[in-house]
């Protein structure tokens, strides 16, 4: 009776341990850090590379240069318009000069002479019409002198009201809107160019340069890669699908690194809602176990900020234990 109750305790104990075998924990993974891409604003030639890869970079610092002679010379064109525009309402404001006024006046009163010369003209053919002494085609053109005359005198007299009663508010705001306008554009140039300095976007490390000097990166390519450098280094796992509806963001974890006897601590800051595999319909509980979700734990010792990256590591989560 002893011998079979030894068995089976022994039996059980190694189902137990089994069973205590099978848990997914500790998970692996890498150690990561965020990757920023640096893209490049204008189509201009590289003409100076100023890191290399695993370079330590501050915020702000210059990385590249590219070509500025185009957009020096759009910058001249654009400051020349925003200075004509500028001109232009500074005119308008002063409203019109004592001499285009006079001009004016001398223009609508020999106007007003030609008109009566013309007129006098006009009856001097017309009497000699009737008298048959001019034909009818002298007396047209009579008239015609006649009506250009009185034509010229409304408009030198428009033109003189225009001046006396000064500029209008509505020809303020054209010329207002028009410098707004230039002024928009003359920024807009200053500021790719000014871009044309390629910046480090925040503290970081190089991780790699794809064009180099004298190449031409089209609008929107990358031209330089970093890796976030002032945040904690993340390590990247696949949380199996048992322990999804236990873990959630903040969860604390433990996490050992190759080559490394010290235990780094973290937690949970990110955990994606679709698995890497996702049957087309239901699932049986063999597929459901084969599921994982990707995650991301943040490393939250000061000494993990000089980690390197794409070491192994392993992370556990001792309150699934």
């Amino acid at each position: 009776m002893i011998l079979p109750r030894l068995f089976t305790l022994l039996l059980m104990a190694s189902v137990v341990a089994c069973e205590s075998n099978d848990s997914p924990l500790p998970l692996v993974g890498t150690l990561e850090r965020d990757r920023l891409e640096v893209v490049a604003e204008a189509n201009e030639r590289i003409i100076e590379v100023l890191v290399t890869e695993g370079d330590r970079v501050e915020a702000g610092q210059v990385l590249m240069r590219l070509e500025p002679e185009l957009y020096r010379a759009q910058i001249e064109e654009a400051q020349a318009l925003r200075s004509r525009a500028e001109q232009r309402l500074a005119e308008l404001v002063r409203g019109p000069r004592e001499e285009e006024i006079r001009e004016a006046q001398a223009r609508l009163t020999g106007a007003r002479e030609n008109r009566t010369v013309q007129r006098r003209e006009f009856i001097r053919i017309e009497g000699l019409v009737e008298k048959a002494l001019a034909s009818p085609s002298d007396l047209d053109q009579a008239y015609n002198s006649l009506e250009a005359a009185k034509a010229s005198v409304d408009e030198y007299a428009a033109v003189l009201d225009r001046l006396l009663d000064g500029t209008t508010r509505e020809e303020l705001a054209q010329a207002q809107a028009d410098l707004d306008r230039e002024e928009a554009s003359l920024q807009r140039l200053e500021l790719i160019a000014a871009r044309l300095q390629i910046r480090a976007p925040r503290a970081g490390i190089i991780d790699s340069v794809p064009y180099r000097l004298g190449e031409r990166p089209a609008i929107g390519t990358p031209v330089i890669v970093m890796l976030a450098g002032d945040m904690a280094p993340f390590a990247r796992i696949y949380i199996p699908e048992p322990l999804r509806a236990r873990i959630r963001p903040g969860v604390a974890a433990d996490i050992r690194i190759d080559g490394i006897e010290t235990l780094f601590h973290g937690r949970v800051r990110y955990i994606a809602n679709d698995a890497t595999f996702t049957p087309y319909y239901s699932l049986t509980q063999r597929d459901r176990s084969r599921l994982a979700f990707l995650s991301e734990v943040t490393l939250t010792d000061e000494t993990a900020a000089d980690l390197p990256n794409g070491v192994p590591v392993e992370v556990d989560f001792p309150s699934l234990r």
